[in-house]
């Protein structure tokens, strides 16, 4: 609806009868006298004329029209339904599926068209619409309400129709997320509470990395119930050989036992362990009584130096996100106590926030060979900063002064890539402290920066070369924001860990002086994960260049051959193979620069995800409390029928109505133009007539 009204700028609206007298006032003296006019047409010149002097002096005190639109926003209903392999697994009895989503799918037309109705499926990652397929291999119901709440933000959520057992093997308690929602939380409470004959591998408790000829222990969660008397059979084999055997004796009908196995890390490579608990009579699942995991044996750790001047929170989470990939050993330290430090046992070095003095105390080791990463911060020197390394020019007047930044993914970065779910999460991070002041780059830019919702062409991250050595360079401070904004939101800190440890990873391979090289992002992918692999090629001069296609051959352990063409990115190349069947893979890959052939070669593995055989039994509490907290109510899938007359008889769920209010001068309402045009000739011609002109 849209209402118009006139208003007053900065005169008063008394002015209007003065308007108007002085168009009787003009009027009159042209037309006091009759002249050869006759009564009729006087009177209607008269009127025509104090009609026309009243609204060109009305126009001359500017008075304003105010328009008012009024709006009506539906109340949102989101549905969000679990879409997991735990959902159709571990159900009741009389729960079918297909039935309970057909009745979920009926809730729009019972609301009718007072309300919006959205609906949407989850896993690990939200989806648009309602699925029966229950094929998920991960739920994070933390990750799907987070999801809900930015994509709808500041919209009339009138309430969240929450379909799922409970369980979730990923992000944080979904608790937290919900508490985010200012509407009602109705939640419909999947899957099975009570337990039923169940052996099981709960969890397996390893490091994904361990060294040749040393020993490693994996930690086995079996659990059983309803199975007090059996014994249970826990064996671990080693590419087909078994390594280990246990009975364990089920002395309850809750039983859970912590078992460790010594193992031996002999062989170089990627080791495959397949842990498996014997299955026994009338057991409800058998599918979660096995385990495959993947060890990679390497023969030592790169070593990576941290340099420090002052302390500081980002130092912790530097290096706690590089150890977390266990190539890496990780050394910090105060450059003041680096006696008696071999620093070319280092591949890298990364310089915290140096000093003058400090850059100049390492001025011959920074002019090696060893790859460095200069981190400028709150308490660096400008000048230093510049002069040690070309990637990022920072000019500023005076002193450093900060300012907050958002990081802005670079789409055609090319030097490495991340995952989705990591560009993702750093693009809604919270934001940096970088230097206010001019930029110039001379690398390949990771991150620009962002401020506040304008996004600069300034660099935060930026990779390069320099002398013949990999050099990376950021201008930002506050990584410890992230760490926590990170772990808050999904329980993990992957985001963080992936950004340094494909940093690391391409600084420190410059110390291999390979013409063709082709790696995976990362060794071990899971099961539904996109494989990614990166391609690099350097002519004689050891130039990047990626003029000739490289072609690649992934081959599993069935002999089935899947064969890509690799994207040319930037001066390097890129390939994303998609989600690839769960096995081991050997890859080969092929170019050619001018008239010699290059070859690389390697493997990867894509290990099946079993988290959501693990869990049987639903966690209907912990949808209580979410429904109770927010002033909802949980159900159960025989009860969908009630949310519409729930959600109708709330009264907190209602249209908003929002009114805007628009200005405009009078003058730029154009038909009163037409109107003085029409008055004047309308005059002119009568009066013409009647021979006054």
């Amino acid at each position: 609806m849209l209402l118009f009204s006139i208003t007053w700028g900065a005169v008063s609206g008394w002015w209007t009868p003065a308007c108007l007298l002085l168009g009787l006032l003009y009027a009159w003296l042209l037309y006091r006298q009759p002249v050869n006019l006759g009564e009729k047409v006087r009177y209607a010149l008269f009127a025509g004329r104090t009609l026309l002097v009243f609204l060109i002096a009305f126009l001359l005190i500017s008075p304003l029209i105010q328009s008012v639109n009024y709006k009506p926003e539906k109340p949102l209903v989101l549905i969000a339904q679990d879409n997991s392999q735990s959902i159709n697994t571990f159900k009741t009895k009389d729960f079918n599926a297909e039935q309970f989503i057909t009745d979920l799918g009926k809730l729009k037309n019972k609301l009718g068209d007072e309300y919006e109705v959205r609906e949407f499926n989850f896993t690990r990652d939200v989806a648009s619409g309602l699925s029966n397929e229950f094929k998920g291999k991960q739920t994070n119901i933390s990750a799907a309400l987070n999801g809900l709440n930015d994509r709808f933000v500041n919209q009339n959520i009138g309430a969240v129709i929450l379909a799922t057992d409970g369980s979730y093997n990923q992000g944080s308690d979904p608790q937290y997320e919900a508490r985010g929602f200012k509407s009602n939380i109705y939640t419909i409470a999947l899957g099975d509470t009570v337990a039923r004959r169940d052996l099981l591998i709960g969890n397996v408790n390893y490091n994904k990395t361990a060294f040749l000829d040393n020993d490693f222990i994996i930690e086995v969660l079996a659990e059983a119930y309803q199975s007090k008397g059996e014994n249970m059979s826990v064996t671990v084999t080693q590419d087909g050989r078994q390594v280990f055997n246990k009975i364990i004796a089920v002395t309850s009908n809750d039983f859970k036992q912590t078992v460790p196995v010594k193992l031996t890390a002999d062989r170089k490579g990627i080791r495959k362990f397949n842990i498996r608990i014997a299955p026994v009579k009338n057991e409800l699942s058998t599918q979660n009584n096995e385990e495959t995991i993947y060890v990679e044996v390497l023969d030592a750790r790169q070593k990576i130096l941290v340099l420090f001047d002052n302390p500081h929170p980002d130092i912790t989470v530097i290096k706690q996100s590089i150890e977390a990939n266990k190539n890496y050993e990780v050394k910090s330290s105060l450059v003041s106590d680096l006696a008696g430090v071999k620093l070319t046992d280092y591949s890298l070095a990364i310089l915290h926030q140096l000093t003058p003095n400090s850059y100049s105390l390492l001025r011959d080791f920074l002019k090696g060979k060893t790859p460095a990463w200069h981190m400028l911060g709150g308490q660096s020197d400008a000048g230093s900063f510049n002069t040690q390394q070309k990637i990022i020019r920072l000019n500023v007047m005076g002193n450093l002064s900060m300012q907050e930044v958002f990081a802005m993914p670079v789409t055609d970065f090319s030097s490495f890539t991340f995952s989705d779910s990591t560009v993702n999460k750093i693009a809604q991070f919270p934001p940096l402290m970088a230097p206010y002041g001019s930029y110039g780059v001379s690398g390949s830019v990771l991150f620009k920066q962002k401020i506040g919702s304008v996004p600069t062409s300034y660099p935060l991250f930026a990779f390069g070369t320099d002398n013949g050595k990999r050099v990376a360079a950021s201008v930002a401070e506050g990584l410890w924001k992230w760490n926590l904004a990170e772990f808050k939101t999904y329980g993990n800190h992957h985001a963080l860990e992936e950004l340094f440890s494909q940093s690391v990873q391409y600084l420190t391979a410059n110390a291999n002086q390979q013409k063709f090289r082709v790696y995976p992002s990362k060794n071990v992918f899971d099961e539904g994960e996109n494989v990614i692999l990166n391609g690099e090629l350097y002519n004689d001069a050891l130039e990047p260049v990626n003029t000739p296609d490289v072609r690649i051959d992934l081959k599993n352990s069935q002999g089935k051959n899947f064969n890509f063409l690799f994207t040319k990115n930037g001066t390097g190349y890129q390939l994303n193979a998609g989600a690839l069947p769960v096995g081991e893979y050997t890859y080969a890959a092929s170019t050619k620069l001018g008239d010699r052939l290059y070859n690389a070669s390697g493997q990867l593995t894509i290990k099946p995800l079993n988290l959501e055989l693990r869990q049987s039994a639903a966690n209907h509490q912990l949808l209580r409390d979410m429904a109770r907290q927010s002033g909802g109510k949980m159900l159960y899938p025989s009860q969908v029928d009630q949310l519409a007359d729930l959600i109708l008889k709330n009264e907190n769920i209602k249209t908003l109505v929002y009114e805007n209010k628009h200005y405009n001068d009078i003058i730029d309402v154009k038909w009163i133009f037409f109107l003085l045009l029409l008055l004047l000739s309308a005059e002119w011609f009568m009066r013409k007539r009647e021979g006054e002109i």
